[in-house]
């Protein structure tokens, strides 16, 4: 399944959370954090109950990164090797087949990055917009 228009869009613009830099700079932290969050995205079709429809012509559709916010590493963080931490919501169009209607879908995650590259934990629904905890 292609990534959609608006989700490709949105990943672009919202690529770095920092400024742009060249090798080293504060863009590199972030480097690689586009394509975890597409494979979460796969994750969320292959195991969401909204894209699991058995209905002809319903997937999950129109995925979006809504928001994408940099979280502060802790000196804790430091000490087990984060080099950084990123929130993100991400949100699509699926298909309940129990109430037999389109539904929205929703989550949200938090990125780690480490020597050894992201990680992904389950986050508290965020703010859509600012991804700021609710």
């Amino acid at each position: 399944m292609k990534i959609g228009a608006v989700a490709l869009a949105a990943l672009m613009i919202l690529g770095g959370c920092g400024p742009a830099g060249k090798g080293g700079g504060p863009a590199d932290q972030f480097a690689g954090l586009d394509g975890e969050i597409l494979k979460w995205r796969g994750e969320i079709i292959a195991r969401d109950p909204l894209c699991r429809s058995k209905v002809e012509g319903q997937t999950c559709v129109d995925f979006e990164v809504a928001c994408k916010a940099q979280r502060t590493v802790t000196p804790a963080d430091q000490a087990k090797g984060v080099t950084g931490r990123v929130v993100a919501a991400i949100s699509w169009n699926g298909f309940d087949d129990k109430f037999k209607q389109a539904q929205r879908g929703a989550k949200s995650a938090e990125f780690a990055k480490s020597a050894s590259g992201w990680t992904r934990t389950d986050h508290a629904p965020v703010s859509m917009s600012t991804c700021a905890d609710l």
